[in-house]
């Protein structure tokens, strides 16, 4: 029997719903939005999430929550990434967070965050997949990148507290940047990669679904050339995604250049994972 699942996800850079129904043939996707609002840029500057960004994001979750119930959804998981783990004022946010959703908030551990994209990377792509995989997601204030059997699972997970909102705040050699903080970062060896998250779907519009070397640095080079404005307009990307594109192109390059293979664009990611991970929770 499917179950409808509702999910909303308070990262760094958007507040995004996804409800979708989970049965045995998969997941469907009934509804899905998205909020910008860029809590990483405020705690990357000040340490803290302003009042009035505290306030927007409850309102957000507020009016996604009751969509949410409107697809009388069987359970409702409202978690935060990144904003949860780094803010100052974390407490402050969850509460908000819990108070305008109706559920009690939670804030997921670089471990969750990781095992979830992890899953929803493996549930929703058409790539035949090997034995060893990585998943890397960059988000806004952290990268996490998961290795592991596809068919149980992730065995090792890193986070590097580095995102493309973060990187975008610091400015300076954004290169020099990404490669010092992922200066520790040795993950297993591994057959193939997929990579899921905003800046790796916006990366697509631009070179396509197969991010190597060459791919990622032409798309560099191409997010350098022309203004957010003309990559907005001639590709489609969201203009607030278009401004922190290049630090999340530099930041995937990074990624892609330890893995040692092409990364594979996906379009479900942490969200699908979480919605996998209530199913069966409900089914249990």
């Amino acid at each position: 029997m499917d179950m409808r699942v509702g999910v909303i996800d308070v990262g760094s850079n958007t507040t995004r719903l996804l409800v979708a129904s989970a049965g045995r043939d998969g997941l469907t996707p009934l509804d899905k939005e998205k909020m910008r609002l860029s809590l990483g840029g405020e705690i990357e500057r000040f340490g803290v999430v302003s009042d009035v960004h505290v306030a927007a994001a409850a309102k957000a979750v507020r009016k996604m929550a009751d969509i949410a119930r409107r697809h009388r959804v069987a359970t409702l998981d409202v978690f935060l990434t990144a904003p949860g783990r780094q803010a100052g004022n974390a407490g402050e946010l969850v509460a908000a967070i819990s108070r305008a959703s109706g559920v009690q908030a939670r804030v997921l551990t670089k471990e969750e965050e990781g095992t979830l994209a992890y899953r929803g990377a493996v549930l929703t792509t058409d790539l035949p997949l090997p034995e060893r995989i990585a998943v890397c997601d960059v988000g806004g204030a952290s990268t996490e990148v998961a290795v592991g059997d596809p068919g149980h699972g992730p065995e090792w997970i890193e986070s590097v507290d580095l995102g493309s909102v973060r990187l975008s705040a610091r400015g300076g050699d954004q290169e020099a940047e990404a490669a010092a903080a992922f200066g520790s970062l040795q993950p297993p060896s591994v057959e193939a990669a997929l990579a899921v998250g905003g800046s790796a779907r916006a990366a697509r519009r631009l070179v396509g679904p197969e991010l190597g070397a060459e791919q990622l640095a032409d798309a560099l080079a191409l997010v350098r050339a022309k203004t957010p404005r003309q990559i907005s307009r001639r590709y489609g990307v969201d203009r607030q995604r278009a401004e922190i594109l290049p630090a999340g192109v530099v930041l995937l390059a990074e990624v892609q250049r330890r893995l040692g293979v092409p990364l594979h664009v996906c379009d479900g990611g942490i969200r699908e994972g979480a919605v996998l991970a209530s199913a069966e929770a409900l089914a249990a």
